[in-house]
């Protein structure tokens, strides 16, 4: 797995993680899935449910195995819900997976 930041902000309200492996880069095709603080899992800003998004994502895989998941998950989410929608994710057929962090702010300077 890959650690990413956020290239765009997202309407979807989150508290990402931080982590000094957080930088922005340039990544083949990809799709955003997000899990806000309540387990709510949105693709591309639109909520589905767990078996549409594996239906969604298959679509993808089909048109580019290779495609990227960024997954930005709020970091209030329990990990059982991100493990299950990693394993959506491997279901249909994508195991390119990036987690989306914050980078911390820089500390201040005495």
């Amino acid at each position: 797995f890959i650690i990413t930041a956020p290239l765009l902000a997202s309407s979807i309200k989150l508290d990402l993680p931080t982590t000094e492996a957080a930088k922005a880069g340039d990544a083949p095709q990809s799709v955003t899935v997000v899990v806000d603080a309540v387990g709510q899992t949105y693709l591309q800003d639109r909520v589905v449910a767990l078996d549409e998004l594996v239906r969604q994502l298959q679509l993808l895989a089909q048109a580019n195995p290779q495609t990227e998941v960024l997954l930005r998950a709020d970091k209030t989410v329990p990990y059982g819900r991100i493990v299950e929608v990693m394993g959506a994710a491997q279901t249909a057929g994508l195991s390119r997976i990036g987690f989306v962090a914050d980078a911390p702010a820089p500390a201040a300077k005495p």
